[in-house]
């Protein structure tokens, strides 16, 4: 038996049969006519292959396995202390996760001088062999925003780029102040402002966020800030109360956490435990 026809060759033998009898001009509209209809269903096969194939990305993810925290759960924990910080830590095997959050952060990104959400990580060992901590696979889902999953910022790239904008405000400041002098002394106020915070941010970066490390006895933890970027199109205009979902691959596994914010009155976020 022969396999079946490929897409071309039924568009030769159409050509043949309909389109070359009629005048030419009417012929190959007929022909691409019949294309627009045909082509989809003969890409299908194609596309199904592309997405299903060995070795596919989605195929792979999905081998991974994840640990989510739950309340109650054995190894999941929950705290809360008098400032308003959250804290969920997670137990799997020899390893042990602490997200915490506080509970007004979303409102404190406006206030920022980055638009950037930030949670503190802790990752704690007591195995008896070694540990990768790596950052750049950790992402934060926004799940009332489309579902939209921000990666985290790389503290070093992101400090390059906010002094950069720095630099770049500097001097559209210069040009302003020469066209109108005028407004020298409150343009050159506003830029100090800018940049003493602009320097306080990146000073905290550099020093406070959480870096790749390696856990073993000598050294059984590492933890420090990771930030997200907020300034995306479906992000913004944000709801009385926003749920996220916090993932860190680690130790071959997916460790997601699940939050809300702002608290509401009678959820687990007011309800303190030892």
């Amino acid at each position: 038996m022969t396999g079946p026809r490929p897409p071309w060759l039924h568009f030769k033998l159409l050509y043949r049969r309909i389109a070359r009898p009629l005048k030419h001009a009417t012929g190959m509209r007929v022909l691409l006519l019949i294309a627009v209809f045909l082509l989809p269903c003969s890409l299908v096969p194609l596309s199904a292959r592309a997405v299903a194939g060995p070795g596919g990305s989605e195929r792979n993810k999905s081998r991974i396995p994840v640990v989510r925290w739950q309340e109650r759960q054995p190894g999941c924990t929950f705290s809360a202390t008098a400032d308003g910080k959250y804290s969920y830590g997670f137990w799997s095997g020899d390893l042990a996760v602490v997200v915490a959050v506080d509970a007004r952060e979303v409102q404190i990104i406006r206030h920022r001088i980055e638009p950037i959400f930030g949670v503190l990580l802790t990752v704690r060992y007591r195995g008896q062999g070694s540990l990768e901590v790596a950052t750049d696979g950790i992402t934060l889902q926004f799940m009332k925003h489309f579902k939209v999953v921000q990666p985290a910022l790389d503290p070093d790239a992101y400090t390059g780029k906010i002094q950069a904008d720095a630099d770049a405000l500097d001097d559209e400041t210069r040009r302003i102040v020469v066209k109108h002098p005028e407004q020298e002394q409150a343009r050159k106020a506003r830029q100090q402002d800018y940049e003493r915070a602009i320097t306080e941010l990146i000073e905290f970066l550099t020093k406070n966020s959480l870096r790749p490390a390696r856990l073993d006895r000598a050294k059984p933890e590492a933890g420090g800030w990771v930030f997200f970027n907020t300034a995306n199109k479906w992000l913004g205009g944000w709801k009385a109360q926003e749920e996220f979902v916090l993932r860190l691959p680690l130790d071959g596994k997916i460790f997601e956490f699940p939050f809300r914010l702002p608290p509401k009155k009678g959820e687990l976020l007011l309800r303190k435990r030892d």
